[in-house]
């Protein structure tokens, strides 16, 4: 594989990394991907993938080009995959258009690809090149490829705080600490997920609906619950409307849960006596979700965060100053050991919101 790319390359490439981030909103479970088409610097043919089972990207492009293919250079995101699922193999449609050349940002980890897409175009004689801007498309695509390579979702716990680091008040309310424009950038975090996870307690305390609402979206977030005794109401928003709610819990499913064909029950087979976060998220991988936004209260947001599943914080903080009776971010153990145990977070970004601003940190 080639390891020099010209700044011409790079441009493409930037393009079609903008295109498969007009995906973010959709392309659950499968991954964002762009594609240009270009002879040189003219673009004959772009697209991305929108939507699981609608064609991907390279075929968008593909179709746009049309005879313009023939001789010209294919920028994917992803290596083309290799294998018949609801969409043909986007590799031989590549090879049955007669590019020249194929410049892939990264191989694609899932085992039914991992090279072969890339394998295919070779053999046929097209000049394959892999690598260029991997970093961005990994990053891109962090949640498919948590998903693929460790097993388990990239979680993002979003945090909302006042200036002195609290989350509520002593009697729990909480609306509102941030901001209007906070709250908006927390629709689009929403959207961005395959999943949005929280305890029971959020569930009693706040009935909320855990939807994307200010606007409209390909697929709702799935609203995942943790419930170990299963103390969820029938009458709870999350059930009653049209949403896709998954439940976690040690017990047994009450009779009123058949009535509802978008809520699903995961019990825990281990008899412990509380739920395995590591086995909760294992089973999320399984069933397809790669990127999870963590909305819970503090004892939950801890329990992720000791368990070290806790991949990225997002963190608003408000101008406001609540006191020393409002409730904190985190319920640690005094013992200060716990902290220096604690993996380093170092900040990715600092942005003002409104009279707000938005901390986000990453291992």
């Amino acid at each position: 594989m080639a390891t020099h790319f010209s700044d011409l390359d790079h441009a493409h490439m930037h393009r079609a990394l903008e295109l498969a981030w007009q995906g973010r909103f959709s392309t659950s479970p499968n991954p964002r991907v762009g594609c240009v088409i270009a002879h040189g610097e003219q673009i004959v043919g772009q697209g991305f993938h929108v939507k699981a089972g609608e064609p991907h990207a390279e075929v968008h492009a593909l179709r746009q080009a049309g005879s313009l293919a023939q001789g010209a250079t294919a920028y994917v995101t992803l290596e083309p995959c290799a294998h018949y699922g609801r969409t043909p193999p986007c590799a031989e449609s590549l090879r049955e258009s007669g590019v020249a050349r194929v410049v892939a940002a990264m191989r694609d980890p899932n085992p039914l690809v991992a090279g072969k897409g890339l394998a295919i175009l070779t053999a046929a004689g097209v000049l394959v090149e892999c690598g260029l801007l991997e970093h961005k498309a990994r990053e891109l695509n962090r949640g498919f490829l948590s998903r693929i390579e460790r097993k388990r979702p990239f979680i993002s716990l979003k945090m909302a705080a006042s200036f002195d680091g609290k989350t509520a008040l002593s009697d729990g309310c909480s609306k509102w600490i941030t901001g209007e424009l906070a709250r908006s950038d927390v629709q689009q975090l929403r959207a961005q997920s395959c999943a949005i996870l929280t305890g029971i307690g959020t569930i009693l305390a706040d009935n909320p609906q855990l939807n994307v609402r200010q606007f409209n979206t390909l697929r709702q977030p799935i609203r995942v619950i943790l419930d170990s005794y299963f103390r969820l109401p029938e009458k709870s928003q999350v059930v009653q409307d049209d949403g896709e709610t998954w439940l976690f819990t040690l017990t047994d499913t009450p009779s009123w849960v058949a009535k509802y064909e978008n809520l699903r029950v995961f019990r825990q087979p281990e008899k412990i006596a509380q739920l395995n976060l590591h086995w909760v998220s294992e089973i999320l991988a399984q069933n397809g979700v790669g990127e999870v936004l963590l909305e819970a209260g503090q004892t939950l947001a801890t329990a992720f965060l000791q368990a070290d599943l806790v991949d990225e914080i997002v963190y608003f903080q408000s101008p406001k100053i609540l006191g020393n009776t409002a409730r904190g971010i985190f319920k640690l153990p005094e013992n200060p050991t716990v902290l220096t145990k604690s993996p380093d977070w170092r900040t990715i970004s600092v942005t003002s919101i409104g009279d707000d601003i938005k901390w986000v940190l990453q291992k």
